[in-house]
Order: C-alpha cells, then structure tokens, then sequence
C-alpha cells in the first residue's frame, strides 16, 4: 500500500481557504502560532544570554552587578574581549557581509522586500546577540528578539506562499509577540509592531498583530511568571505644576538621545578605521568595554539591574550622570565594533540615569512641588527611548503597562513628545532609520519613496527595443527611423555593448541626402553616452534620469561595466508601475 504524501504547506493554506474562505480569519488563525513560537524564541534568546553569562561573568542579567564586583579584575577586562573575538569569528562564517541590525532589518524587510527576511540570518543573529550579551556587551535583548520574531512570521508567511499585506502581517505578528513578551506588555507590542515594524494602523492587520501579542505574552508568563520588566516601586505625580519640569526633562532627553545616537555613528566610523580584519573588531571593542567596566560594572549586559537601582533610588546624582556617558560610550562600542545586540534597553537605561539625576535636582530646588527622583526617573527611561527608538506612542504605552499609573503616564507623553521634536528637530532620524541609511536605505522620503525603491528596472524592461549595429549604413538608418514607433534606434557595437542613439533629428541635413547613403554610418551619427539605467537601478533612480535627461525612452543596460544593451524604459511604465503599487499598498491600509 502506497503511503499518502505529506501536504505541502501551500496545500494547507487552500484547505483552510475552502473551509474559512475568509483571510483575516486565517491571518488571526496563523498569528497564534507565530505569537507562541515569538514568545518561545524570546525565552530561548534569555535563557541563552543567562547561560553565557554564567560561563563568561558568573551571574544573569537580573543580578550581574552583583557578580562582577567579586571577579578579579582581569576577568572582567579579558572577558569581554575574549567573547568578542568569538562573535567576530562567529558572524563572519555564520552571515557572511550581513552585519546584525535587529529592528532596522524588519523595517526594511517589512517597507521594501513585501514582508521576506532569511530565517538563516534571523536565528544566526539571535545567537550572535545572546552571545554579545552574554559576554558582557552593552546592548540590549529585545531588538534580537523582535529580529528573530519577525523571521519566524516572515518564514511561516515563505512556507504557505501568501500575499506580499499578508506577509508584512505576520511579520508584523512576530515582532509584536517578541516586544509583548520581553516587556510582559501586550498593548505596547502590539502598537509597537503598527508603529515601527508594518508603518501604519492598518485594521486588516490590527487583529492578528493583537492576537500574537497577548500570545506572546501567555507563553512568556507561564515560563517565567507574571512579573513587570522592571523593579518599580510606588512613584505618582503629585500636581501638574511640575509639568514644566517635565517639559525641561523632555528637552534633556532629547539632547541626550541626539548624543546617544550621534556617538553610535562617530563610533561606527572609527572603527572603520581600525587596522585589521572585520572579525577581529568586536575583540577590540570588548576590550574597551572591559576597561570602562573595570570602573564602571553597571554598564555590562542590558542593564536591568542598573536600571532598577536606579528606579529605586540607590544610586547618587554623581553615579547616576556618570552613569549617562558611561553607557552611551558603552553601547556605541560595541554597536560600532560589529556586536550582536538591540539598543531599546540601553535606551531605557540611559534615560533612567538621566531621569533620576534630573529628579534630584528639581527635588532639591523645589522639594514642596517635586513627587520626587523616581517619577522623573520613570518619564527619563520613556523620553529617551522614545526618541531613540522613534516610536512615542508604543514607548509611552509601554511605560504605562509597567506602571499601571495614569497621571504619570501623561507626564511621560509629554515627556516623549517633547523629545521626539528636540531629536527630529536636531537629528531628523531614528537611530533605525540611521541605520538603514548605512546600509544605502534612506526611508526619509516617506512611504511613496520607499515603494519606489522597492520596484527595480528588471522587472518593467521593454526587451523588444529597436536596434541597429555600429557600422549600419545611412540608407539602413532612414528606413528603420520612418517605420519606428518610437523614432529612436540603439546603436549597438559588434559585442552587444551600447554605442548611442539616433532620431532622425541626428540625422539632420543627411536625413535625405542619397548622395551620402553609403558614406555615413551609425557610429558617425550616433549620440554617444546617453543616459542609461542597469537591471537593478529602482524607480527613484530611473523617474530621477527620465526627469533630468528629459527623454521619453531611456536604455537599459546590464550594468554600467559591461554596457551590454538589455532593452528600454518608458516613463509611462515608470508611473504605471509606481501606480499599481501604490494602489495594491493603499488597499492594505484598509
């Protein structure tokens, strides 16, 4: 008896059409696997980063300031350093030119490439940050995890070969299942992947990105229990006349964000300069990074536990400012020397240091009015982060799941608010969209940019073009001028490569001279170097030549070392593409 084959997972998707025939059922259907298997890798990345720690520092994340002060001084100097050879060594062979960018990556993926990310990428990432962070290094968990996430959505999406809206969806799915478990925040996530990941509050993927959220959620609670991401005692606003000292902490978090993310970049170009091969740089920022542990041990791992004392009100003004430039200076090494990791945490960190020396300050100058430092505290982490990250509504919500603290939470959208015009004012940028831009995708222009340079030449390339070769004589040229639709022929050498163009208005007093039918040839004519585009130039670039050149047709080559002539392109099928993606976008808005 023959043995029945396995459905092939396309298969599933049109069974479970024919029964629901309804895809947002399906979506929501889909968004519980994807939150549970988010949820799991969310476990799998902490427990991972605990398992490190102990073998590289002997402590967690919860209680590693604690551990590192006992170690002897050359283990928390070599260690690091040690650990990062193995990253750089790691990442070189396991995503080879890919560096790690976390959150950056699914915005990308999610904005450009219809919601597809490598699941091979996505978990060698994951291990990668886990180690980074288990090593020591100064970055943050939940971007990885957010990361990883969105590769499993983005592979179940692959597997059943569904819709670029539905793809973006469970993308989408994954990244808000990661963000709800790591901060044990359902709402925040949720918001969080509409926000930042999908770029809009669409209703056909507002349900399933909310299902995998609360998920997400279930899953990281059973496992670790119903606990807030922070330690947080009682801390309300007593009045709202401290607002205008909630609109100066605004200002400050805001300076110091730009700072954050300006020291990342100028740290990146620095050690571009480095001699030496690229895997060896994480080795020689774990290096400076032991060193500033050496003094300052707050700075290692994602700094919960800093971020708690903090909180908690058991660090002096002195720490905590220091504190500030330490993880700043911390984060950007290790970012800008090639480690795995996040920069949400730290951004939350950072701004807790700043809140609580802030808080200081007003307590002290108008202790009658002033709820005390923990609350400016609280409104720091959330200001911060916010600008940092780019995403005010989500980091406000985020703040308001671990504090349940309604009067508080409206000190810290203000806060958020405040922070968010000083960096967009000052910076104009996340520090994702930085990191894009890095990596040559500058999503600035907004959504009708990006879709532009997400549709390439290839795709829209007329390869029927009329052409004639290098030596084709007058004669040859007059006829195929009056019988072309276009009135332009591609003047092309023995090879294939492009030479020029002709219209009969090269020709000129020529044009019907037959005395010199055989004494002029295409190569005598021709307009050499005329604007071209190659197979893999986007629709910025190709509207952009059309627009400057002012021509109708425009040549496309192979690519610009070859020259060899694949075809042409119309500006109409330059709009009429942009336009049919523009439409198809649009109606997954709604």
């Amino acid at each position: 008896m023959a043995r029945r084959r396995g459905l092939k997972p396309s298969r599933i998707l049109m069974r479970l059409r024919r029964i629901i025939r309804n895809d947002q059922l399906i979506l929501s259907i889909l968004a519980v696997f994807v939150g549970a298997v988010a949820g799991g890798g969310v476990i799998l990345i902490r427990e991972g980063i605990d398992l490190v720690q102990g073998v590289f520092l002997g402590g967690t994340s919860e209680n590693l300031i604690v551990h590192v002060k006992s170690l002897p001084w050359w283990q928390i100097l070599f260690a690091p350093a040690v650990g990062g050879l193995l990253i750089g060594i790691f990442i070189y062979y396991a995503i080879p030119g890919r560096k790690p960018r976390g959150i950056a990556q699914v915005i990308e993926a999610s904005a450009l490439r219809g919601g597809r990310m490598n699941l091979r990428v996505g978990i060698g990432a994951a291990i990668a940050s886990a180690a980074s962070i288990g090593v020591g290094g100064a970055v943050g968990r939940e971007g990885p995890a957010v990361h990883l996430g969105a590769t499993f959505g983005a592979w179940f999406a692959q597997r059943l070969h569904l819709t670029r809206s539905l793809s973006r969806a469970l993308l989408g799915c994954g990244a808000a299942a990661a963000v709800a478990a790591s901060f044990n925040a359902p709402i925040a996530g949720a918001l969080f992947a509409h926000e930042v990941v999908v770029g809009h509050f669409a209703m056909s993927a507002f349900a399933p990105i909310v299902i995998a959220s609360v998920v997400g959620t279930i899953v990281s609670r059973v496992y670790f229990g119903d606990f807030p991401a922070f330690s947080i005692s009682e801390h309300s606003l007593n009045s709202f006349l401290e607002f205008p000292a909630v609109i100066g902490l605004g200002i400050a978090s805001g300076v110091i964000a730009i700072l954050f993310m300006r020291s990342a970049m100028l740290t990146e170009d620095l050690m571009q300069k480095v001699p030496g091969p690229q895997w060896a740089k994480p080795a020689f920022g774990g290096f400076l990074l032991g060193a500033i542990a050496l003094v300052f041990p707050q700075v290692l791992g994602v700094g919960y536990d800093a971020t708690d004392l903090a909180l908690n009100l058991e660090l002096s003004i002195s720490l905590l400012i220091a504190l500030v430039a330490m993880k700043i200076l911390a984060t950007s090494i290790c970012i800008g020397s090639g480690w795995g990791g996040g920069v949400f945490t730290p951004a939350l960190m950072i701004g807790a240091m700043l809140g609580g020396a802030y808080g200081i300050i007003v307590t002290d100058i108008s202790p009658e009015l002033s709820s005390g430092p923990g609350a400016y505290t609280i409104i720091g982490m959330g200001a911060v982060a916010a600008a940092v990250l780019g995403a005010p509504i989500s980091t406000t919500l985020i703040v308001f799941e671990l504090t349940d603290d309604y009067p508080l939470t409206i000190a810290v959208m203000l806060a958020v608010v405040i922070s968010n015009v000083v960096s967009q004012q000052f910076l104009g940028k996340s520090f994702f969209n930085w990191q894009l831009e890095r990596a040559g995708l500058d999503l600035k222009g907004g959504f009708e940019t990006a879709l532009l340079r997400s549709i390439r030449v290839h795709k829209l390339v007329n390869r029927d073009s009329e052409t004639v070769g290098v030596g084709a004589l007058l004669q040859e040229l007059r006829s195929k001028l009056q019988a072309s639709e276009t009135g332009e022929l591609f003047v092309l050498k023995e090879n294939g490569e492009l030479f020029g163009t002709i219209t009969l208005a090269d020709l000129s007093d020529a044009a019907f001279d037959h005395e010199v039918d055989n004494l002029i040839n295409a190569g005598d004519v021709a307009r050499v170097h005329p604007p071209i585009l190659d197979l893999f130039d986007d629709l910025e670039t190709a509207n952009k030549v059309i627009r400057d050149s002012g021509e109708h047709y425009i040549a496309v080559v192979e690519n610009h070392e070859t020259m060899k002539f694949i075809g042409t392109l119309h500006e109409t099928e330059v709009m009429s593409a942009y336009n049919k993606a523009l439409v198809a976008a649009r109606h997954e808005e709604h």
